[in-house]
């Protein structure tokens, strides 16, 4: 891999990013985040999380990869100074990669699942817990969904993936502009704002905040690398802080409308908010059949919901692959027959993991899904965001300086130098004290 692949432009280069960043996680886990943790003040404190912590964390990562232009695997042995040992961190973000993928691939098999039953009209008899309980359908769209990306992924990065995210994001916005403004419409429409808009303060507390905090590095796909592949496919032409900023509006845009379709259409058909993983398939589906014109709605609904999911599948298995191809010299099309194949078989366990294959990993119903995202969500990426800060803002690492004039290069917004306390110090020690809680105060039995 000597000559190292390029983005065609910067518009790509924001939509892969903000693609990566988009996904189940604004339009299935945030919603439902939302709702058990109380609505606006959820919410309110997301936001500060993306704003404080991430986006010093996605600066940071984007800079590690333009500067190493390198995958994550191999970042960390360009930058470090000798005989340093950053560089382990390289191969926990590669397996917090896969383990993402070990449960993501699934969700996205529901997705298609759904939106394929609302288009041929079979919507009557969906249920959630007959779909994840049902191991032939699990696996179906596991391998479908799998099959989508590494095909994708066979051509090279323009004609593939920078092509193909385009498009999606795109559809994806327009269909959620759409589908917010038709919950507008319903009668429980000011209610459900309400919930969703406006915070209660009285509900906030130490859990909220350690939900907010996961929820904003999850969204956002950082901690473990996902974002700086991107970093080391574009040029020197833009600042990164800016570029952060982009990605970040993005994400959170989608992540609102979501809530602003999901929680009017609640309000209105007396839903419960609080359901948890189920609360976009069991409620929006009874939404969509009880409602004139409710399966074109429905189909419009989860063809967004298979685009966002499309969107970050593909952009993590592009960093998984470039990880993989770096350590082998391997071309793309074998490189992701093998990724496929090994991201398949892992992602087994989460599908079948309703039916087959028992697993109780911590307090009663959890099963491999939730055994998989505890190591992403609840370890991996806060761990990641503290490893990411230290070497990028001490001498101990990369350095301060080395850093910011990594990420300044290029017009557009900078880092000033009123902002290190920010990235050397709030940073490293809000999330730990964060990761810290979240573990002591986490549901293990």
């Amino acid at each position: 891999m000597e000559n190292r692949e390029r983005l065609g432009s910067r518009l790509g280069f924001i939509m892969l990013s903000a693609g990566c960043a988009i996904g189940c996680g604004n339009v299935w886990k945030f919603p439902w985040m939302t709702g058990q943790y109380g609505g606006g003040g959820f919410v309110l404190i997301y936001v500060l999380c993306l704003l404080l912590l991430g986006f010093p964390t996605l600066t940071m990562e984007f800079a590690m990869g333009r500067a190493s232009q390198a995958s994550p695997v191999r970042m960390y042995q360009k930058l470090q100074k000798p005989g340093q040992k950053w560089h382990i961190h390289g191969y926990f973000a590669l397996a917090g990669n896969i383990a993402l993928m070990s449960f993501y691939t699934v969700v996205t098999g529901w997705m298609i699942y759904y939106f394929l039953m609302f288009l041929t009209g079979q919507s009557a008899d969906l249920g959630f817990v007959q779909m994840i309980t049902d191991p032939g359908v699990n696996l179906t769209y596991l391998f479908i969904a799998v099959a989508i990306g590494f095909g994708v992924l066979c051509f090279n990065l323009q004609n593939g993936l920078e092509r193909v995210t385009k498009y999606l994001m795109v559809g994806l916005l327009l269909l959620m502009i759409v589908l917010a403004i038709h919950s507008f419409a319903l009668s429980g429409a000011a209610k459900g704002i309400r919930f969703y808009l406006v915070p209660d303060f009285s509900r906030i507390n130490g859990s909220v905040i350690v939900g907010a905090m996961n929820q904003a590095f999850f969204t956002l796909s950082i901690g473990i690398g996902c974002m700086s592949i991107f970093g080391s496919y574009i040029g020197k032409e833009r600042s990164l802080p800016g570029e952060s900023v982009h990605v970040i509006l993005l994400d959170t845009l989608v992540a609102i409308m979501a809530g602003l379709i999901i929680f009017p259409a609640c309000f209105t058909y007396g839903i419960e908010v609080n359901a948890g993983p189920s609360l976009l398939f069991d409620t929006m589906a009874t939404v969509f059949n009880n409602m004139s014109g409710g399966r074109l709605w429905g189909s419009l609904f989860f063809l967004f919901m298979v685009f966002a999911a499309l969107s970050t599948e593909l952009a993590v298995f592009e960093n998984i692959l470039a990880c993989v191809r770096e350590m082998t010299g391997w071309e793309r099309p074998k490189g992701c027959l093998f990724c496929g194949i090994g991201i398949a078989l892992l992602s087994s366990t989460t599908a079948l993991g309703y039916s087959v294959l028992h697993f109780q990993p911590f307090a009663e119903g959890t099963a491999w899904l939730d055994f998989w995202d505890f190591i992403v969500s609840t370890n991996l990426l806060p761990i990641g965001a503290i490893l990411f800060s230290l070497f990028c803002c001490t001498k101990f690492g990369w350095g301060w300086d080395a850093f910011v004039e990594e990420a300044n290069t290029g017009k557009g917004l900078k880092i000033k130098p009123w902002m290190r306390p920010v990235f050397q110090y709030f940073v490293p020690l809000c999330v730990l004290g964060l990761y810290v809680y979240g573990l002591i105060t986490f549901s293990w039995k």
